[in-house]
């Protein structure tokens, strides 16, 4: 067998490419390109499908932190309480609108925000609480809404990884005060470039967001009732999105099989710990995530056996070289560095193969069985926190 892939969007393509071709093909003869009905039909079904009153589109997940950042007028002295292990875009999003990210370490069972941490993390300057549902599940969102409920703060819910996702019923991207969602080509819902997503249940900030997506364009032409920025989301974008959308369940659905597929293959490994699913949450598996002991001899033994795989994400937020500023030191959110030295993504995607899986599951025990990682049940990741 050929090498396998950590993705490979061709096999979900081959289903949709007439449907998309059509859609495509139906713009390009209108050539209405922005902001047009594709657009609108897909604000409207993605509402529908998180169960809230608007969904705004928009040019990319970053940007839709960006924009939501900017219409909770959030700015200089504010603190913006974070996850510290997450994609750049969570943090950066925060410094580029002048506030300050503050970070609480993790829940080492699902890599997410620690609820039980945020409240000493919140002062006088916070804003808001921007939890990450990362790796496809949520985040502990009933204690954190009380929080945020409690103090007066804004939710605002990064939900890039997690559409699909739902915690004790509810939709993530659905509960926060405005949920922020990336359709960037490899998410679970992948546009065919960059592409993005807000929702709100507010009709004001619904508007003050369709507004900065347009440069904060009032309703007479060429005012600006704020500085907003170009982050429209494409007509292309979003008729590729709408022929996407109705096979996201069965897609979200196969990812869940392979998850249950690598779990039971690896269960009885005392060096590897699977990803862990809280109580009352359905994991979506954008990420197929384990703890390994020795990750990177075992990437490097995968890599050899043909097997491509992920370190999703090396380096802390708190350790990145552009906050040094906000002065912090290694081992100040050591869940967080130790997720950083452990985790590795393995291949997960609708069209993967069991006999592919299987390659990659017999790979990882291999690595193990034949001495290469001398692992004690002291340096192995817990199995309590599977």
């Amino acid at each position: 067998m050929g090498k396998v892939p950590l993705l490979d969007l061709t096999r979900a393509w081959r289903d949709i490419e007439d449907e998309v071709n059509r859609a495509v093909a139906d713009v390009l003869r209108t050539q209405l390109m922005i902001l047009g009905e594709g657009v609108r039909a897909f604000e409207g079904t993605l509402a529908e499908r998180l169960d809230v009153r608007y969904a705004v589109g928009c040019a990319s997940g970053t940007d839709a932190l960006l924009l939501a950042l900017m219409a909770l007028e959030i700015g200089p002295g504010d603190e913006v309480v974070t996850t510290p292990f997450t994609f750049f875009a969570t943090a950066s999003s925060i410094a580029r609108v002048l506030a300050r990210p503050v970070f609480v370490d993790i829940d080492p069972h699902t890599f997410n925000i620690d609820v039980d941490r945020i409240a000493a993390a919140v002062t006088s300057k916070t804003k808001a609480i921007l939890p990450v549902h990362l790796y496809g599940q949520s985040a502990e969102m009933a204690s954190i809404l009380a929080l945020a409920e409690s103090r007066g703060l804004a939710v605002v819910e990064d939900a890039a990884q997690a559409i699909g996702a739902t915690y004790h019923g509810r939709p993530c991207g659905g509960m926060g005060t405005i949920g922020c969602l990336s359709f960037y080509p490899t998410k679970n819902l992948g546009a065919a470039g960059d592409a993005g997503a807000l929702t709100t249940n507010d009709a004001d900030l619904a508007d003050t967001l369709r507004r900065l997506r347009v440069h904060g364009a009032a309703d007479a032409p060429y005012v600006h009732d704020r500085v907003g920025i170009n982050s429209r989301l494409d007509e292309l974008q979003a008729v590729i999105l709408n022929v996407k959308m109705k096979r996201l369940d069965a897609w979200n659905a196969e990812r869940r099989r392979l998850a249950s597929r690598y779990d039971a293959a690896l269960a009885d490994l005392d060096a590897v710990t699977p990803p862990g699913v809280a109580a009352g949450c359905i994991h979506v598996y954008h990420q197929y995530v384990i703890r390994a002991a020795q990750r990177d001899a075992l990437r490097a033994h995968l890599d050899a056996a043909g097997v491509s795989t992920r370190v999703f994400y090396p380096v802390p937020m708190h350790q990145q070289p552009c906050f040094t500023t906000l002065g912090h030191a290694k081992g100040d959110f050591p869940e967080a560095e130790r997720a950083c030295d452990e985790v590795l993504s393995l291949p997960v995607f609708p069209g993967l193969t069991e006999d592919e899986q299987d390659v990659v599951a017999g790979a990882v025990r291999a690595f193990y069985a034949k001495g290469r990682s001398q692992v004690s049940m002291v340096d192995a990741p817990s199995k309590e926190n599977r």
